[in-house]
Order: C-alpha cells, then structure tokens, then sequence
C-alpha cells in the first residue's frame, strides 16, 4: 500500500513537499511515479523515479521546479516543490508502475490515496 501525505495549502511562490511510504512492501524495487489530477482535467504524469533513484524524470511544467529523491532506507519517495504556482493546484498521487517509469497512468499497478495541494495566487 502507498501513502502520500505533505499535501497543504500554499501561496504562490512558496514550498511544500509530498511523501510517499509503503507499507506491505519494499519500494527498492520499484520505480515510483508521482501524477496529479486538477477538477475537471486528466490525470497527468509530473515526475518518476527509477528503482535506483539513478534516474529522474519531470514533465515539462515542472521542472526546474519540483525534485523527486527516494530514501530506500526509509521506504519512502518525496516530491519537493518550489516555487509553486496556482496552475500547480490539484490532488497528488504516487504509484508504483509494473515495470519502469512511464507517463501512462494505466502503466502503474499500485496506487496511493492522493493528497490535496491548493496553491494560492
């Protein structure tokens, strides 16, 4: 099971940053995705992370902004988000996909609850 939390409101400009634990089992093996759904819009991929944490991936609309890092030891992946802007509003989910990362949501098998960021302009 996936658990994001760290989610919050936030003015324009400011930081948060979103945590994702397992529990059940052991995330060293799995690559791990972080996607956000805004009212009314698609879910879209924002950021993956190799098994490894060799390789980071980030969507256009964030990067430079948002970092994805994983500490194996504590089971958990983050999501640090800087300078945040008001388009950035939306519910967060990590997920861990079958086999590598990919910005295809039906391309991840597990999934976490989702956590609320709402950024204020």
């Amino acid at each position: 099971q996936l658990q994001a939390s760290g989610g919050g409101l936030v003015q324009a400009g400011g930081s948060l940053r979103l945590s994702c634990a397992a529990s059940g089992f052991t995330l060293d093996y799995y690559a791990i995705g972080w996607f956000r759904q805004a009212p009314g819009k698609e879910r879209e991929g924002v950021s993956c992370i190799s098994s490894s944490g060799g390789s980071t991936y980030y969507a256009d609309s964030v990067k430079g902004r948002f970092t994805i890092s994983r500490d194996n030891a504590k089971n958990t992946v983050y999501l640090q988000m800087n300078s945040l802007k008001p388009e950035d509003t939306a519910v967060y989910y990590c997920a861990a996909p079958k086999y590598m990362c990919s910005w295809y949501s039906y391309e991840f098998d597990y999934w976490g609850q989702g956590t609320q960021v709402t950024v204020s302009s």
